[in-house]
């Protein structure tokens, strides 16, 4: 049966996420040991204690959430024999895209984690740099959506920037921005319109500054073909060729997430059967089952 690993983005943290693997595991405990000496800091206390907005924050957040996402991967060897072994795909949602390609071994967990500490660190100095932010908008299509973003968007950047499946869309840009298309959207008959609790405009041309910290950081990376294709969020299409992944990897900064189309894609083009959500929360999930009702998504929780 040809079985997928999916693994979370930011926004899935929460205090205590980890720590029963970490306790039960000494594969998960040791990935969590091996975090401490690169980041400088105690992640498992820090997964374990919060404080919540200390762990929400877009440097701590990502690290937190890439080692909980690989202990899980301990998770499935220990409890399900074999599983690992049948995944024949990996992706991951923005940030969840580089637990896939440490799954699949394009990088070692070290690369990986200084990798995602960087990226962590360049997108809250963008975001420092201009009041900016995220706005999920449910109960709309897309091109309604597109079209209350023109009409928003004045001098400001403002552009759809995940496309996580039909009805759920994220648009990202500047703060005042963001207030206009929330207002329309609500206006249009949003069924919601949720203000995003991140710390700026994540996939627009508003991280260009990130983009240029984290292209020098993946350039002096090691990364290798991985063992298994990863789909990119770019291009909703897998990728095998080191020099692509670096490209990817740093282009992702500024462009939108294209969750659906990479889902429908696993299904339709790859044939694949079932997926395992693999790390904290169930947002994947979730998405799956919006985008295709009966497909099976088993959740394997960090």
């Amino acid at each position: 049966m040809k079985t997928a690993f999916l693994f979370p983005g930011q926004g899935a943290q929460s205090v205590g996420m980890g720590v029963p693997l970490a306790e039960a595991l000494p594969a998960a405990r040791e990935l969590f040991d091996r975090a401490r000496g690169i980041l400088g800091y105690d992640l498992l206390q820090l997964c374990a204690e919060g404080p919540a907005e200390r762990l929400d924050a877009t440097e701590y957040s990502q690290p937190a959430l890439f080692v909980c996402s690989l202990a899980a991967v301990e998770k499935a060897r220990k409890e399900h024999a074999g599983l690992v072994d049948e995944v024949l795909i990996a992706a991951g949602l923005s940030l969840g895209e580089y637990s896939a390609l440490t799954f699949a071994g394009a990088m070692d967990f070290e690369t990986g984690l200084r990798l995602v500490q960087e990226r962590g660190r360049a997108m809250q100095a963008a975001s420092d740099l201009a009041p900016s932010g995220m706005v999920s908008v449910l109960g709309l299509d897309t091109d309604k959506v597109e079209t209350l973003v023109q009409e928003a968007r004045g001098g400001d950047v403002l552009q759809v920037a995940n496309l996580l499946c039909r009805g759920n869309i994220v648009v990202s840009g500047s703060k005042a921005a963001c207030e206009r298309v929330a207002e329309l959207a609500t206006q249009a008959g949003a069924m919601k319109v949720i203000p995003l609790a991140v710390a700026g405009a994540f996939h627009t041309p508003l991280m260009q500054p990130a983009y240029e910290r984290l292209s020098a950081a993946v350039a002096q990376a090691a990364i290798k073909a991985p063992r298994i294709p990863v789909i990119s969020n770019v291009d909703a299409q897998p990728h095998i060729d080191p020099a692509e992944i670096r490209q990817l990897l740093v282009k992702q900064l500024v462009s939108p997430v294209l969750w659906e189309k990479s889902m429908q894609w696993m299904i339709t083009q790859y044939g694949v059967q079932r997926c395992f959500e693999v790390g904290p929360g169930r947002v994947l999930t979730g998405l799956l089952k919006r985008i295709d009702r009966k497909f099976p998504c088993e959740n394997i929780a960090a």
